[in-house]
């Protein structure tokens, strides 16, 4: 029988508002999701959580270099380093499709990650590990014939507690880090898993860098790990963890409300240029009329129709030759 395994955590009154803060958020960008994640946004974001999380774990490649990985270019680097970015490409590629409370998911999610990297991919550690500074020991898991028992109670409470997933992923994340279940690959792991339990809350997760975010902070994020552990309370890694969740959030909304006005902006310019194209229409046909002769003819009022050519005579398009009164309009086609 599986040992009972029950996290400890305190949620504080920081905790609780910096999930308002999320929910607010992702209420925000829900409205412009759907025309904001673009495919190319989409795979940018990707490519930058795959650098982020393996730069953390000392892999030597740069943000371009594992760009053209992805891509299929030749890249000249460790062979080892190529061969992550690889693997973690594969294993995002079908993150999205695994079931986050599935012991069976998990193994085969690392399976993929590690392939060629690990004798024993896909499988729990046989012995004992310990997380170091040098030569001396920061943390030492718990032994390996726990492990098994230990997964699978942390997947049971993940599933079935009732706090907001948010937390909840924030508290699976540090107690796989302490659990340290594989014998190489647990980083990786734990910040994809916690990925998956977003994205099931809200699919904006699935492609939000968050590990960039945790990259800028690396040290810190190493430090209140161990601060976690030495007080006995995953609340304390959860909130580090909201907070960068929480600035990932407003990061991406602030570039995809500047991509909504630009497209807007774009919008506007184009229904200007349209109305310049209508303008020039009439006067291929009409060169003497008039700014209400060309308005009828369009369908815009004498304002419009001013501000159109205004526009076009400061390009070099169009040139007024003769008086207001008995002049005439000349387009210069080049």
């Amino acid at each position: 029988m599986a040992e009972q395994y029950e996290p400890v955590y305190k949620i504080t009154p920081k905790i609780m508002n910096l999930v308002y803060k999320i929910a607010g958020d992702l209420e925000r960008i829900n409205i412009i999701r759907e025309q904001v994640l673009t495919p190319q946004l989409r795979r940018e974001n990707r490519i930058k959580t795959i650098h982020s999380s393996l730069w953390i774990e000392a892999n030597s490649l740069t943000l371009a270099q594992v760009s053209d990985v992805i891509n299929g270019k030749r890249v000249l680097g460790p062979q080892r380093d190529i061969a992550e970015v690889k693997n973690a490409f594969a294993a995002y590629q079908v993150l999205l499709e695994k079931n986050p409370y599935k012991l069976g998911d998990l193994l085969e999610q690392h399976k993929i990650l590690m392939a060629g990297l690990l004798a024993n991919s896909g499988s729990f550690r046989t012995g004992g590990i310990g997380v170091f500074a040098g030569a001396i020991p920061v943390h030492i898991a718990p032994p390996a014939d726990r492990v098994y028992g230990l997964m699978s109670n942390l997947m049971k409470w993940v599933k079935k507690s009732e706090l907001p997933q948010v937390v909840k992923s924030c508290i699976f994340h540090y107690e796989f880090e302490f659990i340290h279940p594989f014998a190489d690959g647990n980083g990786r792991m734990g910040r994809m898993w916690q990925t998956l339990l977003l994205y099931k809350e809200n699919p904006v997760f699935g492609w939000l860098p968050v590990e960039t975010l945790i990259a800028k902070h690396q040290m810190a994020y190493y430090d209140v790990i161990q601060e976690a552990t030495n007080e006995n309370d995953s609340g304390i890694f959860t909130n580090f963890m909201l907070r960068l969740i929480s600035d990932a959030l407003t990061e991406f909304k602030a570039e995809q409300d500047a991509t909504v006005n630009d497209t807007v902006n774009d919008t506007v310019n184009d229904t200007v240029n349209n109305i310049e194209q209508s303008v020039l229409s009439v006067l291929r046909g009409h060169p003497y009329a008039t700014y209400e002769d060309i308005g009828k003819n369009i369908g815009k009022n004498r304002t419009t129709v001013a501000r159109a050519i205004a526009v076009m005579k400061n390009k070099g398009i169009l040139e007024r030759i003769g008086s207001d009164k008995a002049g005439y309009w000349k387009i210069n086609e080049d």
